[in-house]
């Protein structure tokens, strides 16, 4: 073992260099987890390489909605639908206009160290009403306060957002994979940044063709944004802090505050988008071979998850 020099509290194991011809390898064990969180049941698969489908393909059990002006589970005019194997978001039963009716899907497990995975394309036209700059505009949120916690009148969740964006305008670049920060900062190029939203160094992408997008994150230290296999954007210690977010209880916004783990959401803010592929990979647990619980691809250690027999 040999540890990362830039962050000493993350063990790193050799092989895992070799995670993706591991990865190649791996079969389905069809194992389904049934957790209890909140108001929902998760029901998960996992590989014996680790990787997790968040989505069943068939239903939204085991996430939970907050909209703008809605209770937390209240999926308004089922903005999130369960089609196709697909999460869509839609807004053909909307009735007047979009209303700032801003809203987030969120998985009903908290995550800290992880790799996410997930693909999505736009699709239709921007809703009428909706902001301008939402257009071609969506993302997912993670270290999110809990939906629970959230507050009827709370427009954005206390989190960090890599943004996705398409092309508008043929040779005008618009990046995707960007880093936004409703109620948050984040420190960029060693220091901490005023933007609410720091741009990527990723590709334009036009019309309705499927992106892959990651995030690989290690609690309240290093994020990396990958878009179609590269990396195009890495910061550290997400924490509370900054503007953006309104109507939120004032309990939660604990400015300074380091983000070690929360939720991740779905996005949807006026723009009709799909996602599909959706997976994450716990990076985080016991990193001592002898272990009975020994993963190769965990990368930070948990001792105290060891188990021996």
């Amino acid at each position: 073992m040999y540890f990362l020099p830039q962050f000493p509290f993350l063990i790193i194991q050799p092989n895992t260099i070799n995670m993706n011809k591991q990865l190649l390898k791996s079969q389905v064990l069809g194992a389904s987890l049934l957790l209890l969180l909140g108001c929902g049941v998760i029901n998960s698969q996992e590989t014996n390489d680790g990787w997790e489908t968040m989505y069943n393909g068939n239903d939204l059990n085991g996430w939970t909605t907050k909209v703008h002006h809605y209770e937390v589970g209240d999926n308004y005019a089922d903005t999130f639908r369960a089609e196709d194997d697909m999460v869509k978001v839609r807004y053909d039963k909307y009735e007047g206009d979009f209303n700032n009716r801003f809203s987030h899907l969120y998985y009903d497990k908290p995550f800290s160290d992880f790799h996410f995975t997930v693909q999505y394309r736009f699709v239709g036209e921007l809703y009428t009403g909706a902001p301008e700059y939402t257009i071609l505009n969506s993302g997912v949120m993670f270290h999110s306060q809990d939906p629970r916690t959230m507050l009827k009148e709370q427009d954005w969740p206390i989190s960090v957002e890599i943004q996705f964006l398409a092309g508008i305008e043929e040779g005008k670049e618009r990046p995707t994979g960007n880093m936004c920060s409703p109620g948050t900062d984040v420190v960029f190029e060693g220091k901490i940044d005023p933007r609410h939203c720091i741009n990527s160094t990723s590709d334009t992408y036009y019309g309705n063709q499927w992106v892959t997008a990651e995030l690989v994150v290690y609690h309240d230290s290093l994020v990396k944004h990958i878009i179609n296999g590269k990396t195009v954007l890495e910061y550290t210690n997400p924490q509370i802090g900054g503007e953006v977010a309104n109507g939120y209880d004032p309990k939660m916004k604990q400015d300074g505050k380091l983000l070690k783990e929360g939720f991740i959401a779905l996005q949807s803010e006026g723009q009709p988008i799909d996602f599909r592929d959706i997976k994450i990979r716990n990076l985080k647990g016991c990193t001592d071979p002898k272990a009975s619980n020994y993963k190769e691809y965990y990368q930070v250690s948990d001792t105290k998850a060891c188990t021996y027999n």
